[in-house]
């Protein structure tokens, strides 16, 4: 019986002998890292490229008009509309971000701390709903605010999602219904 005792207690790991080998393979690993890094940012950079002639979206006009709805929460980007995977990166529109929006009779306007800031003329407006998802953010059903745009000649998909998730219905309700006062006076 205690020579069973003895033989478990007699097995160890071997030491590391090999260092040359091992620091090898993590050096090996940390450049594959590295490589998909630049990689995944050179696709980034190349989709930029290939919506270089998408125009930059206007800034705010110095007087926009009494407030109608304000919203602080999110910023999830934009996509081609229709197409919740076709992330438009142009101009800083793919970068997420904390957002502030503000709905006036000119139009909507999104302050983003640390991106880019753009306005939505109304006459640009096109449509709001509630939809689960845009450009790799899928939240509950109804938990994203995608308003529908024009820029230039391409209709745009912004998704924000608010930091108060009740506030969505009343903005969805309220675009809509001004892009339909404006489409009835033209």
């Amino acid at each position: 019986m205690t020579p069973v005792i003895l033989l478990a207690e007699a097995k160890k790991s071997a030491e590391v002998t090999d260092w040359g080998a091992r620091i090898g393979w993590l050096v090996g690993l940390a450049l594959f890292v590295a490589l998909l890094y630049w990689l995944m940012r050179e696709g980034w950079k190349w989709r930029g490229t290939l919506q270089g002639d998408l125009p930059a979206p206007p800034s705010a006009p110095d007087e926009t008009g009494p407030v109608r709805l304000s919203m602080s929460g999110r910023y999830h980007g934009s996509t081609t509309a229709g197409q919740w995977l076709d992330r438009i990166v142009a101009h800083g529109l793919g970068t997420r971000s904390r957002a502030e929006l503000t709905l006036t009779d000119a139009g909507l306007e999104v302050e983003r701390p640390g991106a880019t800031d753009f306005f939505v003329p109304t006459a640009a407006l096109r449509g709001a709903r509630l939809d689960k998802g845009i450009a790799g953010k899928v939240l509950t059903e109804g938990g994203l605010l995608v308003v529908t745009w024009a820029l230039g000649d391409r209709l745009i998909d912004s998704g924000f999602r608010s930091d108060h998730a009740a506030e969505h219905t009343e903005w969805t309700d309220t675009l809509n219904k001004m892009i339909n006062d404006t489409e009835g006076a033209r």
